[in-house]
């Protein structure tokens, strides 16, 4: 039994029925390619629409005002634009970020406004056409509806790339009140 499953769960059928993920609307279609900005983060190499960078600047070159959050690690001005600084380090992995003179900062552009994203290092850039991204492997259909963002995988240069919708990653869910959890 899972530690927050009830007895009479354990007996039923399993509820959660496997499915492939549809092709995002984010993913390029058929033969459509795309540039993508690859970057690591946690040990694995992510890419993201270079149409949502706006630039890539040195977390030492932005003027911080604000840096006390965990997740948000601050708020910072980049060409007048003041912007929530996320940490994905922290986010994505356990291990607490140290920060150098390399770290970048991954300055978007997104539907609803402009943040930065620390990670561990961007890469470069590749071009990718629709065919060449991959549906995730079969998963349960709550876990799909949880990591919607995630548009496919795909391989470039002998390197294996999850490839994101960058905008639906940074976007502020609401967590349904009956999915909250109480720390026991």
């Amino acid at each position: 039994m899972q530690p927050n499953e009830s007895p009479e769960a354990q007996d039923a059928p399993s509820a959660a029925p496997r499915v492939a993920p549809q092709q995002h609307a984010g993913a390029p279609r058929g033969d459509e390619a795309r540039q993508y900005l690859t970057f690591r983060l946690g040990g694995l190499e992510y890419a993201l629409d270079y149409s949502n960078v706006q630039e890539l600047r040195p977390l030492q070159a932005l003027e911080r005002f604000a840096t006390d959050g965990e997740i948000i690690s601050g708020v910072a001005v980049s060409r007048g634009i003041i912007m929530p600084i996320v940490d994905m380090r922290i986010a994505f992995g356990p291990r607490p970020p140290e920060h150098d003179p390399r770290t970048d900062v991954i300055i978007l552009k997104l539907s609803t406004c402009v943040m930065g994203m620390v990670t561990d290092g961007v890469t470069d850039i590749v071009t990718l056409a629709g065919g060449d991204i991959k549906p995730i492997p079969d998963i349960d259909a709550q876990v799909a509806n949880d990591i919607d963002y995630l548009l496919g995988l795909a391989e470039s240069g002998g390197r294996r790339l999850v490839v994101v919708d960058i905008d639906r990653l940074m976007a502020i869910r609401r967590t349904k009140p009956d999915n909250l959890h109480a720390a026991a």
